[in-house]
């Protein structure tokens, strides 16, 4: 089965072909350069520049592989959670194509493909306990198959990824934060007493990045680290000194113990479950001091970690299509009228109301 993958949930303009597990081919434009103007995305200017990237990356992924449309067996795009006017983009053209060419379309979660996007890499033995971490969610799943993933635990105010790009902000850092953060405290010392561990006490799966005890110790350090006074102006900001590396590094570490720390407690409540392994996605998924703190966890309950590469941590088209592949090859297809669900709205959990057996369509 060959596979279409579209993705514009954020930033990336990205279509992807996959068949039988394996990617064919895949394209992507970021948006990058254009937001790092603003310090942060701006949803309609993505919009915009999906609209105007979509069909030229269409035609060049259908260059680079001599296939067209007919070739194709099925087309999958995001439905959500995102922006919703970068949502809408490619949900319309990925329409398009099912319509012009008689083609079974798949709606696929954002959030599920992530999780599953490891499966392109390794084999995926259910039930696995799934972390999502990225920019908008901080998610910890079941997933007990393609079409089967149970929400377990999720971010109360900012995810992981959103914390990281403010911290970074605050240090002077430029968009996007969270990588400079990631490179900047690999050079560093962690402190592992100058950040807290936010909500870790609560007997909940769920997260939240306040922090409401050590404010003014953690302002102080962070001052020191830019080399400025109280005010901290970014004329006084030293790129790349020892003190701002180690203050990246401990806040790094923060995040990476305290992802760390509920899903151990995930495991321990799910493991009568027979959980097989662990599987850690989204962009946070490729920052250094996670990625260890997660091959800790997996030694100390002794099983399996499953990390993707770092590629398809970040937003790409590769794992809408194979997600969309893993539910076409289950029977599972959609109409035309399902709507672009954005960040903050509700996705099913599973595929009961909004999807149907390709053979009812």
């Amino acid at each position: 089965m060959l596979c279409l993958g579209i993705e514009t949930s954020c930033d990336e303009t990205a279509l992807a072909l996959v068949r039988d597990g394996k990617c064919v081919e895949s394209v992507l434009a970021t948006q990058m350069d254009v937001h790092a103007l603003f310090g942060g995305v701006v949803p309609e200017i993505a919009s915009r520049e999906h609209y105007r990237f979509l069909g030229a990356l269409y035609d060049e992924l259908m260059r680079r592989t001599g296939l067209t449309l007919a070739d194709v067996d099925v087309v999958a795009v995001t439905r959500g959670p995102g922006l919703l006017g970068a949502l809408l983009v490619g949900v319309a053209f990925a329409k398009g194509l099912s319509l012009a060419g008689n083609k079974p379309l798949i709606a696929v979660n954002h959030l599920h493909a992530h999780l599953l996007a490891v499966g392109l890499e390794h084999e995926l033995l259910y039930p696995l306990l799934g972390l999502l971490v990225s920019g908008g969610h901080t998610h910890i799943y079941r997933v007990d198959a393609p079409e089967s993933l149970e929400l377990l635990g999720h971010t109360l105010d900012d995810a992981a990824g959103e914390a990281c790009d403010k911290f970074a902000k605050m240090l002077g850092l430029p968009y996007p934060g969270g990588v400079l953060l990631d490179r900047l405290a690999q050079r560093g010392a962690a402190d592992a007493h100058l950040f807290p561990r936010p909500y870790t006490h609560v007997d909940n799966l769920d997260f939240s990045q306040r922090i409401e005890d050590g404010r003014a110790d953690v302002s102080q350090r962070t001052s020191r680290a830019r080399g400025g006074g109280q005010a901290c102006p970014r004329s006084r900001y030293r790129l790349g000194s020892p003190a701002l590396c180690d203050v990246c590094a401990s806040y790094m570490l923060a995040v990476a113990e305290t992802l760390s720390l509920k899903m151990e407690k995930a495991f321990h409540r799910e493991r009568q479950k027979g959980i097989t392994g662990i599987v850690v996605a989204g962009g946070v998924a490729a920052n250094t001091q996670v990625r260890a703190a997660m091959h800790v966890l997996a030694e100390k309950v002794g099983k399996p970690l499953l990390l993707p590469s770092r590629f398809l941590c970040t937003d790409n088209a590769v794992m809408i299509a194979h997600a969309g592949e893993l539910l076409a090859c289950k029977g599972y297809g959609q109409g035309l009228a399902f709507p672009a669900i954005p960040r903050g709205q509700k996705l099913p959990d599973d595929l009961g109301e909004l999807r149907a057996p390709l053979h009812s369509l």
